[in-house]
């Protein structure tokens, strides 16, 4: 037979249930890396830069979800001779892919945008022949993220480099009618834009208005929490103590509790008993509560007769209680009742 669950001893339960819930929080912090939960193979992409992309980021294929950022590290020196320029520093993307075609010998990977927030993913696009071993790095050539400044940054003459030279000269390298085709070909895009992109953007408008004109009201709201913050922290020993004394508390609640227990049984067993005298006693009962219903019938019936004769009780009481309250003899007197004459045949004189 199993022992009782409040039987035990707490302090083995208290060790065992923080076991418990340390595991359960590893294997929560460490899920994507079991086999059944986050399983997959690992490739890496190598890119000049990664933008905005961060770790969970989804990767995708085609338009479908097939895994997700896995690591982002730093690189340097003939890790980065691959790319563009081979520049002196690079960024390693390190992703898993579930259930995804093969990638062969001349997949890359694309990072692309989301969403208009600015959240990226990566685009993987297999080709080549054969399939790539786990832990493999794509032979590229990868794309970063789209740039305004790189892309404007071609539009001049690289001599405008030199510093020498007169800003008209700068100005007149660009090339002003491939400038003009550009803006253009914005503008176009932004009359085609659907009505859902356009409410996005004014709605972040909105909010950054909102957002603004709250400004003296969100810098009270901080000066608030910081007077909070700083009223708990005067308060630190105070909260300490209540702390402490509602430990002891609990600590007198738990040294109780079988007496609480041993009451609680005992009440229940008391109403049980009292229920089934009651059953048991409700054939006698009833004739008996019927009786009394006659009796106190006849007695608001005979209300008035009752309070006279108690009215009329009391002098009597007082003086019987006067005629045998001297002693183990009557002490009465009546008047013209003549005296009771002596042994000797003499009348006494009174």
């Amino acid at each position: 037979m199993s022992k009782p669950f409040r039987d035990r001893n707490p302090v083995i339960v208290g060790a065992v249930s923080l076991l418990v819930i340390a595991m359960l929080v590893a294997i929560a912090f460490k899920a994507g890396s079991l086999p059944l939960i986050g399983g997959g193979t690992k490739y890496y992409a190598d890119f000049s830069e990664i933008g905005a992309l961060k770790i969970s980021d989804p990767v995708r294929i085609a338009g479908v979800r097939v895994g997700k950022i896995d690591s982002i590290e730093l690189a340097e020196g003939q890790a980065c001779a691959s790319l563009k320029g081979a520049p002196d520093t690079c960024v390693v993307v390190g992703f898993k892919i579930k259930n995804a075609p093969d990638i062969g010998n001349a997949s890359h990977a694309d990072i692309k945008i989301q969403t208009i927030l600015g959240q990226m993913y990566l685009d993987v696009v297999p080709g080549g022949t054969g399939s790539l071993s786990g832990s493999s790095t794509l032979a590229g050539p990868n794309t970063s993220p789209y740039d305004v400044v790189e892309a404007f940054s071609g539009l001049a003459n690289q001599n405008c480099a030199n510093t020498s030279q007169s800003a008209g000269g700068c100005l007149g390298a660009i090339n002003t009618a491939q400038l003009g085709k550009a803006l253009t070909t914005l503008a176009d895009l932004q009359r085609t834009t659907p009505a859902a992109f356009r409410g996005s953007l004014k709605g972040l408008s909105s909010i950054s208005k909102v957002i603004a004109a709250k400004d003296a009201q969100i810098g009270q709201l901080l000066t608030s929490l910081d007077k909070v913050t700083k009223t708990l922290n005067n308060r630190d020993g105070d909260i300490v103590k209540l702390m402490q004394d509602s430990s002891v508390l609990f600590e007198a609640l738990l040294q109780r509790r079988q007496e609480v227990h041993n009451l609680l049984v005992s009440t229940s067993q008391l109403s049980a008993s009292l229920s089934n005298l009651i059953n048991k006693s409700d054939a006698e009962l009833k004739p008996a509560l019927d009786q009394i219903n006659l009796v106190l019938a006849v007695f608001n019936k005979n209300q008035a007769n009752l309070d006279m004769a108690l009215r009329l009780a009391a002098p009597f009481y007082r003086d019987f209680g006067n005629l045998l309250g001297a002693g183990p003899w009557f002490d009465m007197f009546i008047y013209n009742f003549p005296p009771v004459p002596a042994a000797n045949g003499t009348l006494p004189v009174g």
